[in-house]
This record gives C-alpha cells, sequence and structure tokens, in this order.
C-alpha cells in the first residue's frame, strides 16, 4: 500500500494523571491505575504529501480505564481553527495513524488503543512551549487549558532538572519532565494538578521518531 509521505518537527506539552516520571514511559502501569492526559503541539516545519503544515498548533484530551495497551480508550482530536481543510484532514490522518509503518509513532500506537474518537475540534488554540526552560501553557476555549513547569526541590524551592531519554522510543528522542496541571470539559473530562508533565522537540515521519544522535 502507498502511503502519502510526510514528516513534520514540532514541539509538545503534554500532562497526564502520573506521579512525576511517568511509570508508562517505562513500560510499566500507571501511577493510579489509569491514564488520563492532555497534550497539545505546534509543527514548526513539516508537510503532509504537497500540503504545507508548518505553524499548526494541534493535540487531543484522552482517556483510559486502565493501562494504555489495554485498551477501551477515548480521544478528544483538536486542530486549531486558523488551519486550512487540508492541513486538517492531513493532521487528522496522521492522528488516526494512517500513511504511517504500524506502531511506528505516537499516533499509529495510541490509535490502536481507542474504542472512541469523539469529533475533532476546531476552535483557537493559545499556545506557548520553552522545552529548554520546561514551561508550558496552552488554552483551547471551552475545552481544555494546562500548563507545565519545572518541578521544585522540595528543600530549596529550586526548579529540579530530569530528563526522560527513550533511544528506542516512538514519541520523542528526549523529553523534560516537569510538574503540569489541566483540565478539560469537552467529551472527556479531567481535572490535574501537580502531575506528570513532559516537554518535547518532536521530529517524526511514517517510519517513526527521526533522531540526531546515536542511540
Amino acid at each position: 500500500m502507498v502511503m502519502t509521505p510526510w514528516e513534520f518537527k514540532a514541539e509538545s506539552v503534554s500532562n497526564c494523571n502520573c506521579d512525576y516520571g511517568c511509570p508508562c514511559q517505562f513500560n510499566s502501569y500507571p501511577s493510579k491505575g489509569h491514564c488520563d492526559a492532555v497534550v497539545c503541539m505546534k509543527i514548526s516545519e513539516g508537510h503532509y504529501g504537497d500540503t504545507d503544515l508548518a505553524g499548526v498548533r494541534f493535540g487531543a484530551v484522552v482517556s483510559w480505564p486502565g493501562a494504555i495497551h489495554e485498551g477501551n480508550g477515548q480521544c478528544q482530536p483538536f486542530i486549531d481553527e486558523s488551519s486550512t481543510p487540508a492541513q486538517r484532514e492531513a493532521i487528522l490522518k496522521i492522528m488516526s495513524g494512517e500513511d504511517t509503518d504500524p506502531m511506528a509513532t505516537v499516533f499509529a500506537v495510541f490509535a490502536t488503543t481507542f474504542a472512541k474518537v469523539h469529533d475533532p475540534i476546531f476552535a483557537p488554540i493559545e499556545l506557548e512551549i520553552s522545552v529548554d526552560d520546561c514551561s508550558g501553557r496552552f488554552r483551547i476555549p471551552n475545552l481544555a487549558e494546562g500548563s507545565a513547569r519545572p518541578i521544585r526541590n522540595p528543600v530549596t524551592g529550586k526548579p529540579h532538572r530530569a530528563r526522560i531519554n527513550l533511544p528506542t522510543g516512538f514519541e520523542y528522542d528526549v523529553a523534560e519532565v516537569g510538574s503540569g496541571s489541566a483540565s478539560a470539559e469537552g467529551a472527556i473530562k479531567l481535572d490535574l494538578n501537580d502531575s506528570h508533565a513532559h516537554l518535547a522537540h518532536m521530529h517524526l515521519n511514517n517510519h517513526g521518531v527521526i533522531r540526531h544522535r546515536a542511540a
């Protein structure tokens, strides 16, 4: 089957209900036994076939009753309303795992675990991300909002820097780990406070994560 070639670079911020570090990143079970999360990202450069994806903001609110790999999850995709119809179609295909090698990206993996994908929402997305500073903020009116910040040392109050490196991961190569809070009020409702967050530079294509250093 011939795939439409795609590739993009993006910055992402994610917040889930796990404790800092998120056991799911290490193929273990989520801290609370289930998974609720929201992720938001902005593409700096990229394409889907002949469609330019630069500047597109998008994300999803997701929820699973148990561990992600056990399935029965839900997904509420959202894309910035300033995107073109062609960009929206491209992003939704990528998010659904189309035109991607099996299990090659976080989108393709997660798509196999959803029992319900709600209709996408097209709305304005306010988004600020600084991966190096481990800080981010997003807001989608009447749907979701959240923020991420560095973990603080409980004694000194200074920022505590921690990273996750996944040399064979399907989402990112290296992520900065922080503390996040988020809420969502759409088809999937969640309320997170001072739980796991991670921010990352993403570089993906049809075949998975593109790495820029030796594994």
